[in-house]
């Protein structure tokens, strides 16, 4: 276990222990040349945190994923498929958007390993929130479907171990990454267990995520946002239909796929939110945690494609988690 602050004196001025995870294999993971979902995001959000403000915030390298947690999740003949579908060389091209190299499963099941980590970290007592910074991103990604960059559900497979291997009852995902988390949706349907919400452009990519898309259970709470829409629209969103769905939920755990392809510089969506807009949706979702879970909260790198909007975005939203 990496050394979890620099000195006595720093973590006394820190207010919340926040942990940081990744891992070098992430940046192994890349789809040709011009793909927007490339090694560069993680570099530029490391070197983001490399200044003073980020000094006692908690670091540690990922740890790799057990099978049965995937499993809980993607069934073994998808799984297969996917290991199956590696190429020894080159590109293997799954759909439009999405392609292997011959990393990609080892950085897909890292991120997956990294979130079940970060549950591990919270439940332990050892943190108080974690950023997980991994990719590929995860929220595309179907039960047995890998799409729009993803090829594990990691936030599905956080909220699952969770509640295998630390008895938790009740999980609520946030996601507000620009595209809606089809895959997250899809596997959470039925399940009265695991609460959805989303902001979201619409209409965009993937088409999914309407007001009336609610769930078997009412468990799925979907405020799509218009092209051109920006954070007062956003604040909206989450504070009249989100918030209060969450808080009557009463989830035990918070995980939060953690998009920042609504910056209004962002390239692949037509959202104006700016930095300061993500940095309030994280105090209000941990303000939700605190009152509800204990403070449990887990964040999950999602989307995000305009280096500097990316890597700003992040920092304040790590800011917010170290309770600054």
């Amino acid at each position: 276990m990496a050394v979890r602050v620099a000195s006595l004196s720093q973590a006394l001025e820190t207010s919340v222990n926040t942990l940081f995870l990744s891992h070098p294999v992430a940046l192994l993971h890349e789809m040709g040349e011009g793909h927007p979902e490339r090694p560069e995001r993680l570099r530029a959000i490391e070197q983001a945190l490399e200044v003073e403000a980020f000094q006692t915030l908690s670091r540690d390298r990922a740890k790799p994923v057990r099978r049965e947690a995937i499993l809980r999740v993607h069934p073994e003949a998808y799984v297969a498929a996917l290991e199956a579908a590696v190429p020894a060389s080159g590109y293997a091209e799954l759909d439009g958007d999405t392609t292997m190299c011959p990393r990609t499963l080892d950085a897909a099941s890292m991120a997956a390993g990294a979130a079940c980590q970060a549950v591990d970290e919270i439940m332990a007592g050892h943190v108080d929130n974690v950023f997980v910074a991994m990719r590929p991103p995860g929220h595309h990604a179907e039960r047995a479907t890998a799409m729009g960059f993803c090829f594990f559900n990691s936030a599905a497979i956080a909220a699952r171990h969770a509640q295998a291997v630390h008895g938790i009852d009740r999980v609520a995902i946030i996601d507000f990454d620009v595209h809606h988390g089809n895959g997250t949706q899809d596997i959470f349907w039925a399940d009265p267990t695991v609460m959805y919400c989303s902001t979201h452009q619409m209409p965009l990519y993937p088409g999914t995520g309407a007001v009336n898309e609610r769930g078997e259970h009412d468990n799925i709470v979907n405020a799509p946002l218009r092209a051109g829409d920006g954070g007062e629209a956003f604040k909206a969103a989450m504070t009249e239909r989100i918030l209060p769905r969450l808080e009557s939920f009463g989830p035990d755990l918070v995980i939060i796929s953690a998009g920042f392809d609504a910056h209004r510089r962002d390239p692949l969506a037509n959202l104006n939110l700016v930095e300061d807009d993500f940095g309030w949706a994280t105090g209000k979702l941990m303000e939700v945690a605190d009152r509800r879970a204990g403070g449990r909260l887990v964040s999950l790198l999602e989307g995000g494609y305009d280096l500097r909007g990316l890597s700003s975005s992040v920092a304040v939203h790590v800011r917010r988690l170290m309770g600054a």
